[in-house]
């Protein structure tokens, strides 16, 4: 039997997931400083920001549910701090309101919206799953 790969994923409320999935958000904010560079999957929890939600609907974008909805590649892990804080909030973007963050901000790039129609449970944390969940 062919040994399957395992792909790192993170779970995100939505409308997060869709911000991500979509390319408006290039920065998710975590407490933890994280060392990975590379692929991971953006997995669309069931939980919803309905706050956050309200501030984009401009975009009019789908939040489904329990779905890969992309795959991006963490490419930095940054301290917050008031430099940082004033660059994201300099932005005046909905995506990112305008308040004061602690922790790290991972940069995501080669943003690539996926069509997983799979239902599938987040974790917390870092999880991972095989290939064959995701096409």
């Amino acid at each position: 039997m062919k040994d399957l790969k395992k792909n790192r994923v993170i779970t995100l409320k939505q409308p997060w997931a869709s911000l991500v999935a979509n390319g408006l958000k290039i920065y998710e904010f975590r407490n933890m400083n994280y060392s990975y560079r590379g692929k991971i999957f953006i997995h669309a929890g069931k939980g919803i920001d309905k706050d956050a939600l309200e501030s984009v609907k401009e975009y009019n974008l789908e939040y489904p549910q329990s779905k890969i909805l992309a795959e991006v590649e963490i490419v930095d892990c940054l301290k917050i701090d008031d430099n940082f804080n004033k660059f994201i909030n300099d932005m005046n973007s909905p995506v990112y309101g305008n308040k004061q963050r602690t922790g790290y901000a991972w940069k995501l790039k080669n943003i690539k919206k996926l069509n997983c129609n799979n239902t599938i449970n987040g974790k917390q944390g870092i999880w991972y799953i095989d290939d064959k969940e995701i096409k």
